[in-house]
């Protein structure tokens, strides 16, 4: 596994089955056994995909009673956000600035064949 905590989160959720796990536990907290209901694989299995989760950061779990339910750390994924957003920021500006150069071009002058 990746060292820095962004490549963790990213490389968890590269599982198709992971991102369906956050997608359910950002609705409720949820028991092993409830988060492999709907997949055709053993609890086992759903276990370890729980433990890549959780070493990425993205669930924690706690004890209540009998239950062991797994909780999604929200807070983790500010983290993508955060690194999301600066590129799409830089990207826009970029776009913006590609814009402001095409409306300056002179609407009568015609297109340049290709070489």
């Amino acid at each position: 596994m990746p060292a820095d905590a962004l490549s963790q989160v990213f490389a968890a959720l590269a599982d198709p089955v992971r991102r369906d796990m956050v997608a359910r536990l950002a609705v409720a907290d949820a028991t092993v056994n409830e988060l492999a209901e709907p997949y055709a694989m053993t609890v086992q299995a759903v276990s370890k995909h729980v433990k890549v989760l959780q070493t990425a950061g993205l669930v924690s779990r706690s004890r209540d009673a009998q239950r062991r339910p797994v909780h999604l750390e929200a807070e983790v994924l500010d983290l993508m956000t955060k690194w999301i957003e600066r590129y799409r920021v830089l990207a826009e500006e970029r776009h913006r600035r590609l814009d402001d150069v095409l409306a300056d071009l002179p609407d009568d002058v015609a297109p340049m064949p290709p070489a």
